[in-house]
């Protein structure tokens, strides 16, 4: 396209000093007139082009232009680049592997030296090609104003087949969302991936609905008043390392070995506080204690004949 054409010539314009013509067309598989125009077009983008003839010719920028207004400092290149690296451990996105390898092309050591310095993964452990193929797909709809089928499991078992019109993609601590208006309950609902199954894409275009920031619920249903609830934890000194990772510092009571922290109550909560297995106990508030005490019974009855 003319304009990432554009966007990336201004890039190489802006990291080197001096770039003929004929490198720039061999680059974007043009000729060298359609590099002029473009030339031109950044000319009257206002944007000071210098072109020179003869055997020391070529394109650039004025000198006060390229150190005045550079358009990404090299602290800003690397976070960007890092940032997509990132983006893309989840899902497959050509675009912006184009764009990093824009980025990483017009990059000197020293910034390559700095985007290797941090790597992070936001794909989940073991093999997640599913995973990634289900995020890629829901990012093409959503791109492409596609609804989307699949069955969705509750929490309690439930199943039910959906139709959805996707409008955003949403990660929320470790786990991914969708979120879309579902014409199954006739109003926008926020979708866990991890419990859709069958996802398709009906290549039907819908169109898109006005979503209001102040409404979404990835930002205020979890964490309602109603839903959250006050928690006291005592925990055993050997896990003292795991419950400041998980819990942080600032809500220790190291000379109580105890937590006190709020945390929105649901089956997630309950199945998170088991998963420390004896070294946790809930202290405080009554009800919750008991209900994970009564699935820790009922794991004990499931493994009691084998």
């Amino acid at each position: 396209m003319k304009l990432e054409r554009l966007l990336m010539m201004t890039m190489i314009l802006i990291n080197r000093k001096k770039v003929t013509a004929q490198e720039l067309a061999e680059l974007f598989n043009v000729s060298v007139r359609t590099i002029y125009r473009d030339i031109e077009t950044l000319s009257c983008a206002g944007i000071p082009v210098l072109s020179q003839q003869g055997v020391n010719g070529g394109i650039s920028l004025i000198e006060g232009y390229r150190v005045d207004k550079q358009v990404l400092t090299k602290e800003e290149l690397a976070s960007l680049s890092i940032a997509i690296k990132s983006a893309l451990t989840t899902y497959e996105d050509t675009h912006a592997e184009a764009v990093l390898e824009k980025l990483t092309s017009v990059a000197d050591e020293e910034i390559k030296q700095s985007i290797d310095q941090l790597f992070i993964d936001l794909s989940p452990w073991g093999p997640s090609i599913v995973f990634k193929e289900q995020i890629t797909l829901l990012k093409k709809a959503i791109e492409q104003a596609h609804c989307v089928s699949f069955t969705y499991s509750t929490t309690h078992g439930q199943v039910t087949t959906r139709f959805l019109e996707p409008h955003t993609l949403v990660q929320k601590g470790k786990v991914w969302y969708v979120y879309g208006y579902c014409t199954l309950r006739e109003d926008f609902r926020l979708f866990k991936i991890a419990r859709m199954k069958n996802l398709k894409d009906e290549m039907i275009t819908f169109q898109r609905k006005e979503v209001h920031l102040s409404e979404l619920p990835w930002n205020k249903e979890w964490h309602r008043p109603q839903n959250v609830i006050k928690l006291k934890l005592s925990f055993d000194t050997a896990i003292t390392t795991l419950v400041e990772e998980t819990f942080g510092a600032e809500h220790i009571d190291h000379e109580n070995l105890a937590v006190n922290i709020s945390l929105p109550e649901d089956e997630w909560l309950y199945g998170f506080l088991l998963s420390f297995g004896h070294r946790i106990k809930v202290i405080e508030p009554p009800h919750v204690r008991a209900i994970v005490q009564k699935r820790a019974q009922e794991i004990v009855e499931l493994y009691k004949d084998i």
